[in-house]
């Protein structure tokens, strides 16, 4: 899974990066202290494939994993040359949701590019440059399409189709609001356009506002506009999160537990964008290796053991699967097959979140 990381300059971003990669990348209080885009690789949290380490001591412990770009801040003109980050907008286009890092705190001593924060002001600037990097996209999918078209006329339809879109974007709509059939949306889809990624509104709050949501008038109104979009929104506090970020484990646990929380804040970013993706995981175990593979829910086996190697999804026979909270419950794949838990699926099968697998294949 990637996701790339957007805002405003100064709203937080590579505070929050530095947190969830714990990369060190640069943040000061000045607009585009980012000017490169910075790439981190996390391991996704799993408590399940850390137990199944501990049971088997394997020689390789992998965890499914998720890619954050952070790209330098939007402002508003960025999609006319304002500014500098949307010469970066490219490095997330390949991205599978969008965390959208809003202010949502007052601080006189953190420079705010629109003077004072307004969370409904910086996210419509934001979704606006997003609107108009997509429309100047789709205007060259309608030219290169239109010169196809003189050979081949199957690809009228696509100009009328994008034609249509570019209308829709110039009036300052997302592409996901765009009204179409399903061929047509798998169609658009083709464009890895900004706007028809799924967003997580990440509402960065100082310490107080962070355990006083409900008096967070900034916070409040991130969670309104999120949840009229049909996105998700993320109360986070990004400057505790890197500190959080520098601590050992064990006073890591601590401090969260002080804080009254029991995840945190990359614990709760990752659920929030599988939730959102309908993402799930599935595990693997053995000597050799213990690792966790991400799908999407309602994968079927064979698409699952795809995700291993091609040669096992051409070759697959069955999948020999024990739920985990069975495993947990009996301590062990052995006592779990002595109590009938441990069972064969066929190709229909569709994996389920936790499900461990070995896949039986010929090729």
């Amino acid at each position: 899974m990637k996701a790339g990381i957007v805002g405003l300059p100064n709203v937080g971003k590579s505070t929050l990066y530095n947190a969830i990669t714990n990369a060190g990348a640069e943040s000061a209080n000045y607009p585009f202290c980012t000017i490169e885009p910075n790439t981190g690789v996390v391991a996704v949290p799993d408590a399940r494939l850390d137990k199944l380490a501990e049971l088997y001591e394997p020689l390789k412990k992998t965890p499914a994993v998720v890619e954050f770009v952070d790209i330098a801040g939007l402002v508003r003109g960025a999609s006319k040359g304002e500014g500098l980050g949307n010469k970066f907008l490219a490095n997330i286009r390949e991205t599978d949701a969008i965390i959208h890092v809003v202010r949502c705190f007052d601080d006189e001593n953190v420079i705010h590019v629109e003077s004072t924060p307004d969370p409904a002001r910086d996210i419509e600037i934001i979704n606006l440059e997003l609107v108009m990097a997509d429309l100047e996209m789709v205007q060259r999918r309608i030219e290169k399409a239109s010169r196809a078209m003189k050979g081949d006329k199957k690809y009228a339809h696509e100009v009328e189709l994008f034609t249509a879109l570019a209308k829709h974007l110039d009036a300052g709509h997302a592409a996901r609001t765009f009204d179409c059939d399903p061929d047509d949306a798998a169609l658009l889809r083709t464009s890895d356009l900004l706007t028809l990624k799924p967003v997580i509104y990440a509402a960065n709050t100082d310490e107080y506002g962070f355990t006083h949501l409900q008096e967070n008038a900034y916070y409040q109104t991130v969670a309104g506009i999120a949840k009229a979009e049909g996105n998700q929104v993320l109360p986070i506090c990004a400057k505790l999160e890197e500190d959080i970020a520098g601590l050992e484990e064990e006073e890591r646990a601590l401090f969260l537990d002080e804080l009254g929380l029991t995840e945190s804040g990359l614990d709760r970013l990752v659920q929030c964008a599988y939730d959102l993706l309908g993402l799930i995981s599935f595990l693997t175990y053995g000597k050799d290796e213990c690792r966790a593979w991400t799908i999407r829910k309602g994968t079927k086996a064979p698409d699952a053991a795809g995700k291993i190697h091609s040669d096992i999804q051409r070759g697959f026979i069955r999948a020999e699967v024990l739920a985990w909270a069975d495993m947990e419950r009996c301590g062990s794949v052995a006592a779990a097959k002595e109590k009938g838990l441990y069972r064969a699926e066929g190709k229909d099968y569709i994996v389920q979140d936790g499900d461990m697998i070995y896949f039986r294949f010929n090729v």
